[in-house]
């Protein structure tokens, strides 16, 4: 038997099936662009089941000597779509970027004022919660929302399609800024304050729970076994943290993305308001009775694109010619040491933040450049790690995933700027990782998520801090931490004139 986890994001999918040897049998990806006319807001529904399903039945044909007995999705959090009674998609799935709805929300906000939102959900109000799209088109597309009978969240939706129910766990439904983290249930006094239902919202149940089989006709369509359980998965935060093997308090997950996060679990939370104060949320785990927070940036691999990008386009069409990676030369080029740059990395999409770059000299050479940006990067997470520990939330070391653990330099900078040990996991894709973790708590091939971590998540290497280095960048994020806001209020400013 072999467990599949199948990981649903904003721009591609990926299916990884794994022994219950922890041989990896088959690991695909499938990417696929945003619904035509709303290029950043929405996602076609036919294009992600297209992609899905490819990457399914590539993933069922190169395990059919080992077959798949469960599947469960990892997916982001901030992603609805509205389904009719008989089940059928009613319109686009709406991404929690989308503009539409800051203002309903902002209207909640005063209402009820920040903290008793943050009391009520663990979140700080965002103009990506999905609780804004439900109120946009409840004002403003009234007929689509009477009409629709629930509204799925991204893996939802897609175990629907599967055959399964549309059953949300808690760590998912945390993202919507709908839940109430103590009662674990909808929260009436935050949908009642906008007036909206909580019969139109999915049903909630633990990550790890089954809730189907998948359905014969898929099954045939996608070369699937027939009897594939379909287990409850979470939100890709919570799922890539079990994939990486944070499952006690201290250990945090370290993505290195296009976007970086840092999210450490733990059991309580002593200064919840801190945790307001310094805009960090809280969410549910996929495992029983432990909880994450999260910072992050959205530029991490992301710098190193606008860098290939804008600076050396030439290079960068030679080496994806060649079937090289640019990315991996300039990690290369890296100096050891500390570079004389600060970086301000853009915190947010769409770049309403923007980022600076100081320290240039006549010098400065490609590899420093590079460096300087990563290290602007991990002081941002150096900050949010002091914002955390000073809420009560203490981190002992990190386990990195992501395409950027596969660099020892990224992870040497990481390791020396937070002042923590790295740890690199042998499979990358923690997400997907995590979900094939759940499908096998939920078919029964281990008792519980602590077991199936033990068994299928392995170390492969570890990184300390130099402690020279580290010393270095303490001070350096004392100057992040002074000049930070500093810099970054007039350049906001210069960009939006009034």
């Amino acid at each position: 038997m072999s467990l599949l986890g199948l990981d649903v994001g904003i721009n591609g999918c990926r299916a990884l099936v794994i022994s219950m040897q922890g041989t990896i049998l088959a690991n695909v990806g499938r990417g696929y662009p945003p619904a035509t006319g709303a290029p950043s807001c929405e996602l076609d529904v036919r294009r992600v089941w297209t992609a899905v399903g490819g990457a399914l039945q590539e993933a069922a044909e190169r395990s059919l000597h080992d077959p798949v007995t469960a599947l469960a999705i990892s997916s982001v959090g901030e992603a609805i779509t509205p389904l009719g009674r008989e089940g059928n998609v009613l319109a686009s799935c709406l991404l929690g970027h989308d503009p539409r709805g800051h203002e309903e929300v902002a209207r909640l906000v005063a209402l009820l004022g920040p903290e008793r939102v943050h009391d009520i959900t663990g979140r700080a109000p965002g103009p990506s919660d999905a609780l804004s799209k439900l109120c946009w088109l409840h004002e403003h597309e009234p007929e689509l929302y009477r009409d629709t009978w629930r509204f799925a969240l991204l893996g939802g939706l897609v175990a629907h399609l599967l055959g399964g129910s549309s059953v949300c766990d808690y760590s998912l439904a945390g993202g919507t800024l709908c839940l109430d983290m103590r009662q674990k249930a909808w929260s009436r006094d935050v949908l009642a304050a906008c007036g909206l239902s909580p019969a139109k919202l999915p049903d909630l149940a633990p990550a790890g729970t089954p809730i189907g089989v998948i359905s014969p006709r898929v099954a045939r369509e996608l070369s699937l076994p027939s009897s594939i359980t379909l287990v409850l998965g979470g939100h890709d935060l919570a799922c890539n943290a079990l994939g990486a093997g944070v499952v006690r308090h201290g250990l945090a997950a370290l993505v290195l993305g296009s976007a970086v996060h840092a999210s450490p679990a733990f059991h309580a939370v002593p200064l919840v308001s801190m945790l307001l104060r310094e805009g960090l949320s809280l969410e549910y785990h996929v495992l029983p009775d432990l909880l994450l927070t999260d910072c992050h940036a959205h530029a991490g691999a992301a710098w190193l694109r606008w860098f290939t990008n804008q600076l050396t386009p030439l290079e960068q069409r030679e080496a994806a010619r060649r079937g090289v990676s640019l990315y991996r030369t300039l990690l290369e080029e890296m100096p050891e040491e500390p570079t004389s740059l600060l970086a301000l990395p853009p915190l947010q999409q769409p770049s309403d933040r923007p980022g600076a770059l100081l320290g240039i000299t006549l010098e400065t050479e490609r590899g420093e450049f590079v460096k300087g940006l990563l290290e602007g990067v991990m002081l941002h997470l150096g900050r949010g790690q002091e914002q955390m520990e000073q809420s009560g939330v203490g981190i002992e070391r990190y386990r990195a995933t992501g395409g950027g653990a596969r660099s020892d330099a990224w992870l040497q900078l990481c390791a020396d700027v937070l002042g923590r040990p790295v740890e690199r996991t042998r499979i990358e894709h923690g997400a997907a990782l995590g979900a094939a973790l759940l499908a096998g708590v939920g078919s029964g091939a281990f008792a519980d998520g602590q077991e199936a971590s033990q068994a299928l998540v392995q170390v492969e290497q570890v990184f300390e801090p130099h402690p020279r280095r580290a010393r270095i960048y303490a001070a350096r994020l004392a100057l992040y931490r002074e000049l930070g806001p500093l810099l970054r209020e007039p350049l906001v400013r210069l960009g939006n004139p009034a």
